[in-house]
């Protein structure tokens, strides 16, 4: 341990065994862990659960209606493959080194402790972040079920519009007020999925399977049904002109791009829970590229088929699938139906990043650099319940307070700074550690891995002046945090890693 600088690299060893070296009940020594019970079918679930959600639901109608116009489709091709070369190095790791930390912990082993802090301070940004955005989404989705429940039953009810969303709205780059108090029904929602988090990961994994089989079944009722609607006059001109920015044109594809980007953020929710896979060197390949796949195919046929039934002008609201169905009566049934695939999908994406964000403070916290309120184990649940709570608590507030778009774009910009990391950190262990086994390898990887930091990065670069000074603020902060806490607590520069 002679390196104490910043980028003191995290010994790393693959693990040749189905369990990782734990007991499946708990950890060595009598210590309480997280449990190994989830299996590959699982894990493709759960990454399905958080891709196919916010992206379809939420983010595709503003990203045409502001950006892309009918080229979303393109948005979602180029999204869809620099996610790609990032699912390939994460299913490397992933494999390699089943634990909770995600991209956290392949950085601090392959680059270093601070940058590894750096990356999982952005993945707050991630998860923390999504959660409250998506909350945001169901929140929507939710008020329009229950008026269209109340329509159908011959009532007028509404619900009260200051307890519909944020107190703030964001657009054009700047404020302004809605004359709303607070988003309740996001509020809601977090602390349900808290509460399921905090009982047990598989408890909301079987659940995660429930919802992800009714939102599938409705995105592909509207799949065939709302394609007999398609009119291609709706997809002319594909590209709308450019008016200037990143409105429309292809400036306006590759904003769109790094926008959608936010509804790709699942594979990476599976590598959360590596710690937990039965069989990690076999499962987490397969779900985290098999929920890449399917997803992205579903993506884009969506996006088709919603440009191809209205105006995409009209698609810039938070349920713009609902929106494109209420020009058709004879559909009112699928828009019904939408509504409630909507309120059960967003329910599994929230879930999903809640049941991630936790173990990443775990992770951090049992490294040192965190203190070790957020490391602790639930005696009875097996789950870090510490984390959980204090996850679930911020972001309500930020559901209650922030508008869809501000949350949004911090999600993306958190995102692609974890994927490019490891992307680049594949490269850098194939270098450091060639003798490791590896059971998936990245092919080809100088070129994935350099493809991979060079697509993340790009799309950040589309991001609006206002997220890069929000991601400086945030990253100030965060390693304010680091050198006040974690540099001196790390148990790796202590020589006493676990």
């Amino acid at each position: 341990m002679q390196n104490k600088g910043l980028f003191i690299v995290k010994p790393v060893s693959a693990s040749p065994h189905v369990d990782a070296g734990e007991p499946v009940e708990g950890g060595l020594g009598g210590e309480v862990s997280l449990k190994r019970v989830l299996t590959a079918r699982h894990l493709l679930l759960l990454g399905i659960g958080a891709i196919i959600g916010a992206g379809i639901f939420v983010m595709t109608g503003q990203a045409a209606a502001n950006h892309a116009g009918p080229a979303i489709m393109l948005s979602f091709v180029l999204a869809g493959l620099a996610c790609t070369f990032a699912g390939l190095c994460y299913a490397e790791f992933a494999a390699m080194i089943p634990v909770s930390g995600s991209a956290y912990s392949y950085t601090y082993a392959t680059l270093g402790e601070a940058v590894a802090w750096f990356v999982g301070w952005s993945l707050v940004l991630e998860y923390l972040f999504a959660a409250s955005a998506v909350a945001v989404g169901w929140s929507a989705y939710t008020i329009s079920f229950m008026e269209s429940v109340a329509h159908m039953m011959g009532s007028q009810w509404a619900f009260p519009a200051a307890l519909a969303s944020a107190p703030l709205s964001y657009a054009n780059g700047e404020f302004a007020a809605t004359g709303a108090l607070f988003n309740l029904p996001a509020v809601l929602i977090v602390a349900a999925v808290g509460t399921l988090c905090y009982v047990g990961i598989r408890q909301s994994a079987t659940a995660n399977a429930v919802i992800v089989a009714i939102k599938v079944t409705v995105i592909l009722a509207l799949i065939g049904f709302g394609s007999q609607y398609v009119d291609a006059d709706n997809w002319m001109p594909f590209i709308p002109e450019n008016e200037g920015g990143d409105r429309f044109g292809w400036p306006g594809v590759l904003r769109a791009a790094s926008i959608v980007f936010f509804a790709y953020i699942g594979f990476d929710a599976v590598s959360t829970a590596a710690q937990e896979a039965k069989n990690p060197q076999r499962d987490m390949p397969i779900g985290i590229l098999g929920s890449l796949v399917v997803c992205t195919i579903l993506y884009i046929i969506v996006a088709a088929v919603l440009t191809g039934m209205v105006p995409f002008e009209t698609l810039n609201t938070a349920k713009p699938v609902a929106t494109a169905l209420e020009p058709y009566p004879s559909l009112t049934w699928l828009k019904f139906a939408v509504e409630i695939g909507a309120v059960a999908g967003l329910s599994s994406v929230i879930l999903v990043m809640m049941m991630g964000q936790p173990r990443i403070f775990f992770a951090m916290s049992r490294d040192g650099l965190l203190p070790p309120f957020f490391g602790k184990a639930h005696p009875k649940y097996c789950t870090p319940h510490n984390a959980t709570v204090v996850v679930a608590v911020v972001a309500a507030l930020l559901a209650a307070f922030f508008p869809l778009g501000v949350l949004g774009d911090l999600v993306s910009m958190g995102t692609l700074l974890a994927f490019a990391t490891v992307c680049a950190g594949v490269f850098v262990l194939r270098r450091t550690r060639p003798d490791l086994p590896r059971s998936f390898r990245v092919p080809a990887v100088p070129v994935i891995s350099t493809l991979g930091v060079l697509s993340c990065l790009s799309l950040i670069g589309f991001m609006g002046w206002y997220n890069w000074t929000l991601l400086g603020a945030w990253t100030v902060i965060g390693f304010i945090i680091y050198f006040g806490y974690g540099y001196r607590h790390s148990l790796l520069r202590k020589g006493e890693s676990r």
